[in-house]
């Protein structure tokens, strides 16, 4: 008898999996400093945290995503009401992707955007991701808990629930919204990345939030613009090459003198 294991446990456990394994494959292409857009020097003296407790902050909101996970699985399995097509055609699971990937942006958006509007929040809760000034791949999840709560696991939950998609499909979706989310905080910019191919919102995108003169633009994550832009919150931005080796995202004249 073979050892069976649940779409749900998948579900839960498989993107944490991805999540370390995709952010490992950029600490090892770290050395690359042609294609960084901060220098190494940069990382470790801007960024106000220690990458320990980066480590210790990523896996403490793993662990409450898990548990909420397991408890939201638990509570669909029980009901019977999402997840009815285990073998749904690739047009409704595109469809189920596309909504998943709509809710989670649009939840995240005005999530993120109020974190940052309200001064309490921002102070005691939001300002802990922006301790890394210089973002990278592992850190893309170091946040204050409340924080990961809101916006990462209630949003993920809210997505899953609209979508209607099943514990298999989420193992899929889930781990692709983790790659979307890592790659967006590596600080590289490799030629032939399809995320920087099909995807505005990308890592120099999200690099230009993380710096003072972006701090109020670019809330959008992890996947469209579309928020930004019909908010007025779009920071334009051109990648060009930086003195000394990598590349740089500079905010469009305007803004830079504003």
């Amino acid at each position: 008898m073979g050892l069976e294991v649940s779409d749900q446990l998948l579900g839960t456990f498989v993107p944490i999996v991805v999540y370390w394994l995709y952010s490992g494959i950029y600490v090892l292409l770290g050395s690359f400093d042609n294609y960084r857009l901060h220098s190494r020097k940069d990382e470790d003296e801007k960024n106000l945290v220690s990458k320990g407790t980066v480590i210790k902050g990523v896996l403490l909101q793993q662990t409450v995503q898990a548990m909420v996970a397991i408890i939201l699985f638990t509570v669909v399995d029980n009901s019977g009401k999402v997840g009815c097509e285990p073998n749904a055609s690739l047009v409704v699971l595109l469809r189920q992707f596309l909504t998943g990937m709509f809710c989670l942006d649009t939840w995240q958006y005005f999530m993120h955007r109020y974190m940052h509007q309200n001064k309490f929040l921002y102070r005691h809760v939001h300002s802990q991701h922006h301790r890394l000034v210089v973002p990278y791949a592992y850190g893309a999840l170091y946040n204050h808990p409340l924080e990961g709560l809101i916006l990462d696991t209630i949003g993920g939950a809210i997505s899953f629930l609209t979508s209607g998609m099943t514990p298999r499909a989420s193992i899929f979706f889930f781990s692709f919204a983790t790659i979307k989310t890592v790659d967006d905080h590596c600080g590289l910019m490799l030629p032939g990345n399809l995320f920087h191919v099909l995807f505005k919102n990308n890592t120099a995108y999200h690099d230009v939030h993380h710096q003072l003169y972006g701090s109020k633009y670019n809330f959008s994550q992890p996947f469209f613009v579309m928020w930004d832009k019909i908010l007025g919150t779009y920071m334009p931005y051109t990648v060009e090459k930086r003195e000394g080796g990598g590349f740089e995202a500079r905010p469009s004249k305007e803004y830079k003198d504003a």
